[in-house]
């Protein structure tokens, strides 16, 4: 790797992946390298440079979508050939429109990114290991059209022990995502049931409500959360929010909130709450906030979640916790369902959470996410005022509001430019009248490598030609 003996400076402007896309360009351009030649592995590389397998992987991304590398299966990278490179540099301008937005990130803040690098790989694939086994040839079967007991039964326990969710097994419902466990719930509830939703809110939650042509009303939400006030006064009988950490604003529903919706929903028979407790394990400042299920009285609050943030989104394993009532009902509707969740990865699940395993995983997952959201919060605040944070207190993603004659989708464009992937907040709006005109950003943190935030906060805002506040330089 003598090729590669130029230095990667961490505190630099340009983030370390253009640094090194940079460096192997320019070694393959002056004939340091030569045709035909293999790149070390990724691994490899990431040790060699200490940088994380993240860098190492954008920067081949780039020098692959230019044609300065190919990727072989199972082999690795390789040099292609000069004169084939002077043909893709030269069609590369008309081609850039047909280059995919996954082929031209180099940072992704997207929300829905989890952190890769510690999950518990040997672990997971003990228990895989076990499960899969002649001895266990039933779960070749369809199983329990509700989900596997043994699965809802750890859940039960682990919701009452972590959420304050009193419930037992039977009202269990395992699907594998939201997607697939919400027009159930809107079955369920019937043809009659005007759904209020949050504004801005969960989009996919909203494109159910369209989909399943429903009526569905947006409802404001500030920084105490949605506005039950505004509820009040519409015809909606069932109202779906995220409490814990508002999707996307990350405000968190105030006690004085809390309060008011579960009595709106006590008012009449048929009203319900659906509470999408997407990511409340991970809370970082004061108290955990318990969830509407564990305050409710009287059997209105239908509770959804999934595993996709605590363990990994491809798992496809969410549930929902039904009142006894609703159960009932689910089980008359719906007796010739089967599970959507194969059994195999259902009793994975369960292994790892029987052993305490999970209960650990988050443990550890919640401490990285934490300094993360330092990492994040601190490179930002020498951008303070232009830049301002907000909805920090969980989750793993925050807002910004942005100081600039900049519209908003200016700002996700330039950001798009520069090979960085950030959502505006009026992506999630369904009525524009109640939204701030000043741009904020949707910013997830969780997939960004801890070593690669300030780096990569510094690329978006060069992008946006947003300079350090002078106390900070």
């Amino acid at each position: 790797m003598d090729y590669l003996m130029f230095q990667l400076e961490k505190d630099a402007q340009t983030p370390l992946y253009e640094q090194l896309y940079n460096g192997i360009k320019e070694a393959i351009i002056e004939g340091k390298i030569e045709e035909g030649e293999k790149l070390p592995s990724k691994r490899k590389l990431a040790e060699y440079l200490a940088v994380s397998q993240t860098t190492i992987e954008f920067a081949f991304s780039q020098l692959v979508a230019e044609g300065f590398i190919s990727s072989e299966a199972r082999k690795g990278f390789f040099v292609q050939s000069l004169e084939e490179l002077a043909l893709i540099e030269q069609e590369l301008p008309m081609m850039t429109q047909e280059i995919s937005d996954t082929d031209q990130l180099y940072i992704d803040f997207s929300p829905g990114k989890i952190d890769t690098e510690s999950f518990p790989f040997t672990t997971w694939r003990k228990y895989t290991k076990e499960t899969i086994s002649e001895a266990n040839k039933d779960f070749l079967q369809l199983g329990h059209p509700q989900g596997d007991y043994v699965l809802r039964q750890h859940i039960s326990s682990y919701l009452y022990q972590s959420r304050g969710v009193k419930c037992k097994p039977e009202q269990i419902i395992l699907g594998s995502g939201t997607e697939q466990i919400m027009p159930l719930i809107i079955r369920l509830l019937g043809k009659e049931a005007v759904y209020g939703i949050e504004n801005p809110g969960y989009p996919l939650t909203h494109h159910l409500f369209l989909d399943d042509r429903k009526k569905s009303l947006p409802i404001s939400v500030d920084m105490d959360g949605v506005i039950v006030s505004q509820l009040e006064k519409t015809k909606a009988t069932v109202m779906y929010v995220t409490p814990s950490h508002q999707f996307p604003t990350g405000a968190v529903l105030s006690a004085t909130r809390r309060s008011q919706l579960l009595s709106w929903a006590y008012q009449q028979e048929n009203r319900y709450i659906i509470e999408d407790d997407y990511d409340s394990e991970f809370r970082y400042t004061g108290k955990p906030i318990p969830s509407l299920q564990g305050l409710d009285q009287n059997q209105r609050v239908i509770y959804l979640s999934t595993f996709s943030k605590s363990l990994m989104p491809s798992l496809r394993i969410a549930y929902a916790v039904l009142p006894e009532s609703l159960i009932m009902q689910y089980k008359q509707k719906f007796s010739y369902y089967a599970a959507t969740v194969p059994r195999i990865d259902q009793h994975v699940l369960a292994k790892f959470m029987e052993s305490g395993h999970f209960a650990k995983h988050l443990n550890k997952m919640r401490k990285i996410y934490k300094r993360k959201l330092e990492m994040v919060t601190k490179t930002i605040t020498k951008y303070n005022p232009t830049v301002m944070i907000s909805g920090e207190q969980a989750g793993m993603h925050i807002l910004l509001t942005i100081h600039t004659s900049k519209k908003e989708d200016e700002l996700v464009l330039l950001a798009k430019n520069a090979g960085i992937r950030v959502y505006g907040l009026r992506e999630y709006v369904t009525e524009d009248k109640d939204v701030s005109a000043e741009p904020k950003i949707v910013l997830g943190f969780g997939g960004i490598d801890i070593e690669e935030i300030p780096s990569s906060i510094n690329a978006l805002m060069n992008a946006w030609d947003i300079k350090k506040h002078r106390d900070h330089n």
